[in-house]
């Protein structure tokens, strides 16, 4: 049997249309809830889902409801969706329901969460929701957490000033556009990904204040005290490229390093930029070894 792979539009939390992907495995081991990142799109990830699943590892992913055709494609976006248009708190539901779409379309399989940048921070900030959240019963249940190169602080922060006012201009006009643009050459040292990036249609060089706003000051949470919530249950494994000029490396070691739980990994892929599932085969290669070794070991060490 091979990897079955679909799309499907589901509506999801306040009754919006999302585009999702679903890869099955044959006979999976675990299923992997991938949140893509800022300005970027689930379709940029197919060849490397295909491997997950190809593995062994079934992989449930979307385009977040303010990014890709969630938000872009005429016929099929609900009203009222629009580039960018969402906020820390829509994204903390939609990644529940996520999961729990998840647990339905590979039911039995254990369950863990994995982000890219935005969407590392993403589900670094589910981990650490506190026993009281609405969401710490569906966090209990995960198996695992994995963030690459999650954005806990940008690499070269924008001012203290600037994050005030995109905050306070958040407050009346959270969904302005303000240019944010990342850098195609900043992606990968593979120069046909730069070139993919920039032709995009999907790609967008903007952000909604309010979703700038919010990535920006929960980064700095999770680094300065969220990390305390973390449990010590929830496996959790970290990877970022040491020449990341998108997300700070030190800045997502630094959160790891205060984390107490009993198992974990970090690993530093020296000279690897901000995509690390688009970045040169070798590195490729050793961050899915990565991720097999540390989803494998903490099933093993359960069963």
């Amino acid at each position: 049997m091979s990897t079955e792979t679909s799309t499907q539009w589901i509506i999801g939390p306040q009754n919006t249309k999302f585009f999702t992907r679903l890869y099955l495995a044959p006979a999976p081991k675990a299923v992997i809830v991938f949140v893509h990142g800022f300005c970027d799109h689930s379709s940029r990830y197919i060849e490397w889902h295909t491997r997950f699943a190809d593995a062994g590892y079934s992989v449930f992913t979307w385009d977040q409801r303010g990014f890709g055709r969630t938000a872009q494609d005429r016929e099929e976006k609900s009203p009222g969706t629009a580039y960018s248009k969402q906020s820390w708190a829509t994204e903390m539901q939609d990644l529940n329901w996520a999961i729990g779409r998840a647990m339905y379309s590979v039911p039995g399989a254990p369950v863990f969460i994995m982000g890219q940048s935005m969407g590392g921070g993403e589900v670094l900030g589910f981990g650490t929701e506190g026993e009281t959240s609405a969401y710490a019963p569906t966090r209990d249940a995960l198996a695992g957490v994995i963030a690459t190169s999650p954005i806990v602080q940008q690499s070269t922060p924008i001012s203290w000033f600037l994050r005030t006012v995109l905050a306070i201009l958040a407050v009346p006009f959270p969904n302005v556009l303000f240019p944010a643009d990342l850098g195609e050459h900043n992606m990968s040292r593979d120069p046909r990904i730069a070139a993919e990036y920039v032709s995009d249609p999907l790609v967008t060089p903007k952000g909604a204040m309010r979703c700038i706003t919010d990535m920006l000051s929960k980064g700095f949470d999770l680094q300065n005290f969220r990390w305390k919530e973390w449990p010590r249950s929830l496996p959790l494994c970290v990877i970022h490229g040491t020449e990341d000029k998108i997300t700070s490396q030190p800045a997502s070691k630094a959160f790891f390093d205060q984390v107490d739980c009993a198992s974990k990994t970090y690993l530093a892929v020296e000279g690897a930029y901000h995509e690390l599932s688009n970045e040169l085969p070798d590195v490729r290669a050793r961050v899915l070894k990565q991720v097999v070794d540390f989803i494998d070991g903490n099933l093993a060490a359960k069963a």
